[in-house]
């Protein structure tokens, strides 16, 4: 892939509280906090870091608003957000989890095509409007829901998850797989304690990786995976803008207040079809080695790392299709401490989808927003990135609408 034909830049990053179970204030009993309050908070977070908040085009990303919230046309909830986007060029983006992921995606094109400079990109989810199993048909909308709804379990993605998870198991063992499976709980948790915003953050359970340990019980959830094995059921909104170079200048941002995006590779799979190997993320690889091809740098130099880890098995996944662990071994990576803070490659610093919380449509934009606060130092879980790299994967579905984003800190 040929490099990116301009220089393009994430700065202004914001991330309003991902909020449901887990959360001391969270009372399904009382009224919710209603979703324009969310996009009103996090649009103010990004304008506030901002000299001059004129902008050339919005984009907003959601998933499921039509059946959470029975609304559509989001688009025109960018101009109530940034009331400098009246009459200007709005786009709204769904990619169901990858949907933040896409939603980037579509300002990066504007940004090259030379049609904006400066590009508002917001995305949310209100998923808490009603009960999970309720929200599990809703979310089963990224499946083919015509085909594989009615033969699907009731929880209808990890069911999903689940048959891959059982598939890692009958072939690299359940007993290993489900420690790193635990290890990465009790590793997502204890990232989320440090992040105030994170759902998690007020999680006091004294031995994580036991509860990570649980036995799936089929009676009551899935085959292959326990509660602690999924992401959140969550609330929540995240924005910032994609910039040119002289957009950054027209809004009065310093270039270490950004970073730059230097590739971005992009990988749709054929939802029609079910996944030619369940123990292998096989659309996330392609569109990781697209993205360390038009970055020209090597999967070694990336100082840290955003994974779409909807449930822990899906971690193990995706730690073996970047290449970080050969099949069936990603479990050893874990162990050995290499995604921990002060490991090889720091891993989900945020908490992750399991610690921070997984509002569907918001997450893509989240972890962006996370990579732009490491890499500037203004992080709540602050690392000390070896190299200035960082990537993203941002995924829809099961492993079908793919962005992975590398990233790399100005000066």
């Amino acid at each position: 892939m040929s490099q990116l034909r301009k220089r393009i830049f994430a700065a202004a990053g914001y991330n309003t509280t991902y909020f449901g179970s887990g959360r001391k204030e969270f009372n399904p009993a009382k009224e919710m906090r209603p979703f324009n309050e969310y996009l009103q908070e996090t649009a103010q977070g990004t304008c506030v870091q901002l000299s001059s908040v004129e902008f050339d085009e919005g984009v907003i990303g959601s998933f499921m608003s039509g059946r959470f919230l029975n609304q559509a046309n989001l688009p025109g909830f960018l101009p109530y957000m940034a009331p400098s986007l009246l009459g200007k060029p709005c786009t709204g983006v769904e990619g169901a989890c990858g949907t933040g992921g896409r939603a980037i995606g579509v300002a990066v094109r504007s940004v090259l095509s030379n049609l904006a400079d400066r590009v508002f990109v917001a995305a949310f989810e209100m998923q808490n409007t009603m009960k999970s199993l309720y929200g599990a048909d809703v979310l089963a909308g990224a499946g083919y829901y015509q085909k594989e709804r009615k033969s699907g379990h009731a929880f209808f993605f990890p069911g999903v998850f689940s048959e891959r998870a059982g598939a890692y198991y009958q072939t690299y063992g359940y007993d290993h797989a489900r420690k790193g499976m635990a290890k990465w709980y009790e590793q997502s948790i204890l990232n989320a304690r440090k992040n105030p915003k994170a759902q998690e953050y007020h999680n006091t359970s004294p031995d994580l990786f036991a509860l990570g340990m649980t036995s799936p019980d089929p009676s009551r959830f899935v085959p292959n995976l326990n509660l602690y094995d999924c992401s959140k059921v969550s609330d929540g909104a995240s924005s910032l803008l994609i910039l040119s170079e002289v957009g950054l200048k027209m809004c009065g941002v310093r270039p270490q207040e950004a970073i730059e995006i230097i590739a971005i590779g992009e990988a749709e799979g054929d939802i029609t079809l079910p996944p030619t190997e369940l123990r292998e993320l096989t659309i996330t690889e392609i569109a990781v080695h697209k993205a360390l091809a038009q970055a020209e740098i090597r999967l070694e130099d990336i100082g840290l790392l955003e994974i779409h880890d909807c449930f822990s098995i899906t971690a193990l996944l995706s730690l073996e299709a970047l290449g970080y662990a050969p099949r069936g071994h990603a479990t050893d990576f874990i162990l050995e401490g290499h995604t921990a803070p002060q490991g090889k490659i720091p891993t989900n610093l945020s908490g992750g989808l399991g610690g921070f919380g997984h509002p569907t449509g918001a997450s893509g934009v989240r972890q962006l927003v996370d990579l732009l606060q490491q890499f500037t130092g203004k992080a709540a879980n602050q690392a000390s990135p070896r190299t200035p790299y960082g990537m993203m994967i941002s995924m829809g579905g099961n492993d079908k609408t793919v962005t992975c984003i590398i990233t790399k800190k100005v000066g």
